[in-house]
């Protein structure tokens, strides 16, 4: 499912571009608050291909993020500033992890993060499914 909805989100991307409609953009990029702790829930995923910084990624085998749609500030998000060295640090239970953003999650709110299923299993067994109750914070 979630390759069903990257694939969906470049279609519009593309139709956008052909059309001239403009994409709604998220916060500037100085609004990322680098630093700020949040709480949420994380989920993970194993897909392979290309992540939204224009990567390719390998979710079952790599540690990485996706980083929900409202936090990025670009309509094309290989131009967004996420892509250029910001992570995500994760703690839950006492253990704390830091992976790169290298991918968008259309369907998460704001506070929820879909982590790699290699970085997710360094925080939780992977039947869990989802974790409410972390903490999480974008760093440089």
């Amino acid at each position: 499912m979630r390759k069903f909805r990257r694939m969906r989100f470049a279609a519009c991307t593309v139709a956008a571009a052909v059309t001239g409609i403009a994409l709604a953009a998220g916060p500037a990029s100085a609004d990322i608050p680098i630093g700020q702790k949040m709480t949420g829930k994380m989920t993970y995923y194993n897909d392979r291909g290309y992540g939204a910084c224009g990567t390719p990624i390998d979710a079952s085998s790599q540690d990485l993020v996706a980083i929900p749609a409202a936090w990025w500030t670009t309509p094309n998000p290989n131009n967004d500033p996420l892509c250029r060295g910001v992570s995500v640090e994760v703690s839950y239970n006492g253990k704390t992890i830091r992976v790169p953003v290298r991918d968008k999650c259309p369907s998460c709110d704001r506070t929820h993060i879909d982590l790699s299923q290699t970085a997710f299993g360094k925080l939780a067994p992977l039947d869990r499914g989802v974790v409410n109750g972390i903490t999480w914070k974008f760093v440089r």
